[in-house]
């Protein structure tokens, strides 16, 4: 396994991170044990989750058997750097969503509960709040740093200037503020190019880029549903965009082949090639699934392979980072 710092800190995490919204409605418990047992003995440490991972409003079905797996002891836990995120609706109230003070506490303790630690290593905003003054949100979070319940802040799916503004307020208060920012990134959605990248970059945030594989569409669609195996890109808004792309995810594959790669390796490989990515989140829902995901640290892509791709998955604009991609 390889590993690299998290952002600016001094935080050691794989350049792989396993991603468990499956665990529950997709993969019964067991099997999730199963592999977050086997992503420690490949040596994959980064974990993210989600209060609001399980789909039943205020359970965090998600948290409590990652909690559960934890519970067992052998190490775990020291082993692991877990990530969760705040934000998303706990509950009918008015104040279980969102980030006000008392929401990011509360929910900040209800997760703790859940997961049976003392220490969120990351605890990411699961998107930004309008109506939250950052002052009030610092503040908080201040609050859970120093009671050692939180070590490293991170946010997820913020634009480029909330990025900038958050780390503004925070320098102001003397505190280290936003690490890692969680975007959706992969070769057929490259919006995050244009500002959330290079502002990343700039202030010292690592990028955790989630659906790197475009909910399946670059893991070799085409080719399994030829095979008769079941594709997660052939059903729901996967199925529409294949309609959409399907000369292009054929010329996708068809390159894969030439190189003698699997798809969803290149796609991974491709995003742990780009500047400013700390790790892609992978969501296995076997351990056979996980297992091949590992695949992706040996792909070394050549400059003649890379411009394929961007020809195949041209990215906005004129490329790069605003306002070059558009302007003179």
């Amino acid at each position: 396994m390889e590993y690299t710092n998290l952002g600016r800190t001094g935080l050691s995490v794989s350049r792989l991170c396993l991603g468990t919204m499956n665990f529950g409605p997709q993969t019964s418990e067991p099997d999730s044990f199963e592999i977050m047992d086997r992503a420690l003995a490949h040596g994959l440490n980064f974990f993210d989750t989600a209060n609001v991972y399980g789909w039943r409003t205020g359970e965090g079905v998600t948290e409590q058997i990652i909690g559960r797996w934890l519970a067992q002891g052998g190490g775990r836990r020291e082993k692991v750097v877990l990530a969760t995120k705040v934000y998303g609706k706990m509950g009918d109230w008015p104040n279980e969503q969102g980030l006000s003070a008392r929401h990011i506490v509360r929910a900040c303790e209800d997760s703790l509960r859940r997961l049976r630690t003392d220490t969120i290593d990351l605890y990411q905003m699961h998107h930004i709040s309008w109506s939250t003054p950052w002052e009030e949100i610092w503040q908080a979070m201040e609050t859970l740093v120093a009671q050692g319940k939180v070590l490293y802040v991170g946010s997820s799916n913020f634009a480029g200037w909330h990025l900038a503004v958050a780390q503004g307020v925070a320098r102001q208060r003397n505190f280290l503020g936003l690490v890692s920012e969680q975007c959706i990134y992969n070769l057929m959605t490259r919006h995050a190019e244009l500002e959330v990248i290079p502002a990343a970059q700039h202030l010292g945030l690592g990028i955790i880029p989630w659906s790197p594989l475009h909910g399946g569409l670059l893991a070799g669609v085409l080719a399994k549903m030829a095979a008769g195996g079941a594709a997660r890109g052939a059903t729901g808004r996967a199925a529409d965009a294949l309609a959409n792309h399907r000369e292009t995810i054929e010329a996708y594959e068809q390159l894969c082949a030439d190189l003698g790669h699997d798809p969803a390796d290149v796609a991974l490989g491709w995003l742990l090639s780009r500047q400013g990515v700390t790790a892609p989140i992978i969501g296995p829902r076997t351990v056979e699934q996980l297992d091949r995901s590992l695949g992706a640290l040996a792909v070394r892509l050549d400059e003649a392979t890379e411009e394929r791709l961007d020809e195949l998955f041209p990215p906005i604009g004129n490329g790069g980072p605003a306002p070059e991609a558009w302007a003179w």
